[in-house]
């Protein structure tokens, strides 16, 4: 248990800083804005209570809104996206595959899976903080191309770190993988 307490603060740390000091400064034509951040809620355990998820994801979304000064935009999305998670991850597979220990990964629950899952819930996320920002359906097709290429970018980016870092360790003894 403090494990998985320590490797999930570990893992709000290192995503928020990525986020804030790296991903905030990329802007590709005015259109492509990438949220590695949402990882940290995406990859949360199974076993994580609705009402801490929700907690916690409040409070990854207003760090992230103090480092880029918008007025809770962050806090909202996240909050729909963990508000959202459960019935996704309910919604796309059924209840065997959610047994005790698993995590919301590649690794666990393959690529197929995951894909959907943190596409559903990435652009989710996206249209919420997006809408919010212009607040009007005057330049409504601008913000949906937003939404879709920030989308497809984060969802690039969280692939790749599924493939670079949570991958599960090898088994020397038998040599199996």
């Amino acid at each position: 248990m403090i494990r998985i307490v320590t490797s999930n603060i570990l893992r709000f740390l290192v995503l928020t800083a990525i986020q804030v000091a790296v991903l905030n400064h990329i802007h590709l034509s005015g259109y492509v804005n990438p949220y590695l951040y949402i990882l940290f809620i995406l990859i949360l355990p199974f076993e994580t209570p609705k009402w801490l998820l929700l907690i916690v994801a409040f409070f990854q979304g207003l760090v992230i809104d103090l480092f880029v000064q918008t007025p809770g935009m962050h806090a909202a999305a996240c909050v729909f996206m963990a508000f959202l998670r459960p019935l996704i991850a309910a919604t796309i597979s059924s209840k065997k595959e959610y047994e005790p220990g698993i995590q919301p990964s590649i690794q666990d629950l393959g690529f197929n899976w995951f894909l959907t899952y943190s596409a559903i819930l990435t652009v989710a996320h996206h249209t919420i903080l997006f809408m919010m920002e212009v607040f009007h359906f005057y330049e409504f097709a601008i913000t949906i191309q937003r939404i879709l290429y920030s989308s497809v970018i984060t969802l690039i980016l969280i692939i790749l770190s599924q493939y670079i870092f949570y991958r599960k360790p090898r088994n020397i003894i038998s040599g199996k993988i």
